[in-house]
């Protein structure tokens, strides 16, 4: 017999057996009462784990007083989210716009690239291993054949190029070409980390050619790398200032909540004006204060420094092991891929990475694939020295 859940919700996704009611830290409790290790973190979202003190506050205390208004109004929560983003990340002069996701953040880069310049130009660059996004724009811009299957056919105006392959971004530029759009550390790619050379490059090329420079730090941004700009991790990459950067996921800890930030040189970040754009939710004063209280709480207690820290002892640990089946590990900070080597399993499960991460959640540790060889690690910023032990010593075991 199905059960009600197989009955009455879509089947978009391929779901482990676990039905999670409570959570705490980087703690998580099933149905069943059994306790899991969380380091999938909700796929990167969960920045400061499971109902932390400080999301509950921020969400309790603005339920009080206003949950939504209309984006016809000026909402206080938005300049003050903007001035953290643009002031305290960003570091330089901009404006932002506020969605619910980081597909829909996204969105901004599409429109940006075709009015800016206005000057019949609309195609934007990206890269094989890359993602953008599940709405139709989304998927037309993600380099991934397994993304179209189904969709076809996709937007015009994107051109897939290889990832940190400088002459195949230079030979993709066109008198059509108006945008490049890199994910300096790609997720769902297979935690694949760009060069300084390639990002360099693309800022040059930008430059020379009059083109926009879009990052996508959906999944890599504040914090998860261990710097608040993700390229920042980056060594050599750190001085670039992009046009527009987009962030969702762990900007509200949990709660949907999208943005992106658009420089404000020559104009661009007044580009798309009254009528040109909107989200009905984007920016509530609710997902306002909790992104505020988020990135306040990354700041205070320094968790990009733990995600650093923490992140270069797992690689450094597991590297140790010598593992047959481990062929590479990739990341920056607290965003690591384990990529499996598929001759050295005896596996069952439809790939290595769900063969193994079914296994783990046996064990009691939650991670999430990134591909079909690709076992990622995702924990909360917040995590302790004890978190990281006991995750090294239950993945230990199964890769054993």
């Amino acid at each position: 017999m199905p059960t009600k859940f197989q009955t009455f919700v879509a089947p978009t996704y391929g779901r482990f057996p676990i039905s999670p009611v409570r959570g705490e830290r980087a703690r998580l409790w099933d149905a069943d009462g059994k306790e899991y290790l969380d380091f999938g973190g909700g796929v990167a979202v969960n920045s400061l784990g499971h109902c932390h003190p400080a999301m509950v506050a921020a969400i309790t205390d603005q339920c009080h007083t206003l949950i939504h208004c209309s984006n016809l109004y000026e909402v206080p929560g938005q300049a003050e989210l903007a001035a953290v983003l643009s002031d305290q990340v960003m570091e330089a002069a901009g404006k932002c716009f506020f969605s619910n996701s980081g597909a829909e953040a996204n969105e901004i880069f599409y429109k940006l690239a075709r009015r800016y310049k206005d000057d019949g130009r609309y195609e934007i660059i990206t890269f094989t291993g890359s993602f953008h996004g599940r709405t139709m724009g989304g998927i037309s811009a993600t380099a991934q054949g397994k993304m179209h299957d189904g969709f076809e056919p996709l937007l015009p105006g994107f051109k897939y190029a290889e990832f940190n392959d400088i002459e195949a971004l230079e030979a993709a530029i066109s008198d059509k070409t108006a945008a490049i759009l890199i994910e300096p550390v790609q997720g769902e790619g297979g935690i694949n980390v760009a060069t300084a050379e390639f990002l360099n490059k693309a800022a040059q090329l930008c430059q020379q050619h009059d083109l926009l420079l879009f990052f996508d730090e959906v999944q890599c941004g504040l914090g998860r790398c261990g710097t608040l700009k993700g390229w920042q991790s980056i060594d050599g990459a750190e001085h670039i200032i992009p046009d527009a950067v987009s962030w969702a996921k762990g900007i509200g800890g949990g709660f949907p909540l999208g943005a992106v930030w658009i420089n404000a040189r020559d104009g661009l970040c007044d580009t798309l004006g009254p009528g040109s754009h909107g989200a009905t939710f984007g920016g509530s004063p609710l997902a306002c204060a909790v992104g505020l209280a988020v990135l306040k709480e990354i700041s205070d207690s320094g968790l990009c420094r733990n995600s650093a820290r923490l992140g270069r002892e797992i690689v450094a640990e597991v590297s140790n092991w010598n593992s047959p089946k481990l062929s590479a590990i990739r990341g920056r900070g607290l965003m690591i891929g384990f990529e499996l080597d598929p001759e050295a399993f005896d596996w069952e499960a439809p790939t290595p990475a769900l063969h193994v991460i079914n296994q783990l959640t046996a064990a009691g540790l939650l991670t999430v694939p990134a591909g079909p060889n690709v076992v990622r690690f995702l924990p909360p910023l917040t995590i302790t020295d004890a978190d990281k032990q006991e995750a090294l010593a239950i993945f230990k075991s199964i890769i054993s």
